[in-house]
């Protein structure tokens, strides 16, 4: 029903810019684009820009994106990737994976797209646990592997087996990017009262922003993050803080979720 509201909404503007021919062939409809804020294009380009920033990308790199939408950070990567590199991206929504296999694909052969029917709180109502999920890629395939708002859409269990798939995945030196909330914990008290953007809900070393969506909004306690990447055999190399801790830093961060950044050891 949110997707149709949506949808409904924007209508209007949606057959503007067809009739116009105002919209890119690879930018999708606003009535389809189901995840994310603000511009398309922009905020794909801010996402590539945390990847070619904080990562060791290269234009010739085998890359994965975990929870690949409707090619936000695809569409941008056509234009730096070259023909040796190689693009694989899944994600939990039909609907976004049809897009990008119809419009990025033909395009460009080396990008491909995967549905998995995966259970989401948000998303869809499939049986099939995340947590029991194996990514359908052998060991050590992927350069650099990237998640954008998903580790915030998941629950705690979830995440600690994504970061042990994204270790078996990554060869060795791979890095992955994510974005996600982290809290230290004398920025709890602040955050489980907040009213805005709080995450009122305790949990063993997290907290929710909704006890009775679990998989809607988390936020993960940093000591906790910690032991999830060592029994993931995952390092820490990069980290920096959104501006959903405070709306003053606003005006100098730009990405509203933190940037983690995790790197499997070389052998």
């Amino acid at each position: 029903m949110r997707l149709a509201a949506r949808k409904l909404y924007y209508f209007p503007v949606d057959k503007w810019e067809s009739w116009t021919g105002k919209r890119s062939k690879y930018q999708p409809p606003k009535g389809d684009i189901y995840t994310g804020s603000g511009d398309f294009i922009a905020q794909g380009n801010l996402q590539c820009s945390h990847l070619f920033n904080l990562t060791k990308i290269q234009a010739n790199h085998a890359l994965l994106d975990i929870g690949s939408g409707i090619g936000r950070t695809a569409v941008r990567l056509t234009r730096f990737l070259n023909a040796e590199g190689s693009y694989e991206g899944f994600d939990v929504v039909k609907k976004g994976v049809d897009w990008c296999q119809q419009k990025i694909s033909p395009d460009f052969p080396n990008f491909n797209f995967q549905y998995v029917p995966l259970h989401n709180d948000l998303y869809n109502t499939n049986s099939q646990q995340a947590i029991d999920f194996t990514f359908p890629y052998p060991d050590a395939q992927f350069d650099t592997a990237f998640l954008f708002s998903v580790f915030t859409h998941m629950r705690i269990g979830e995440i600690e087996h994504y970061f042990q798939e994204i270790n078996r995945v990554l060869k060795p030196g791979g890095q992955c990017l994510a974005t996600c909330f982290i809290y230290e914990k004398d920025l709890e008290p602040m955050i489980s009262e907040r009213k805005d953007f709080g995450f009122p809900h305790a949990g063993d070393g997290y907290r929710l922003m909704d006890k009775q969506v679990t998989g809607a909004n988390i936020a993960i306690e940093e000591q906790r993050l910690a032991a999830m990447l060592s029994k993931a055999g995952l390092q820490k190399v990069a980290f920096e803080e959104g501006h959903w801790r405070d709306k003053a830093m606003k005006s100098r961060v730009k990405e509203f979720q933190d940037v983690l950044v995790v790197e499997k050891p070389m052998a």
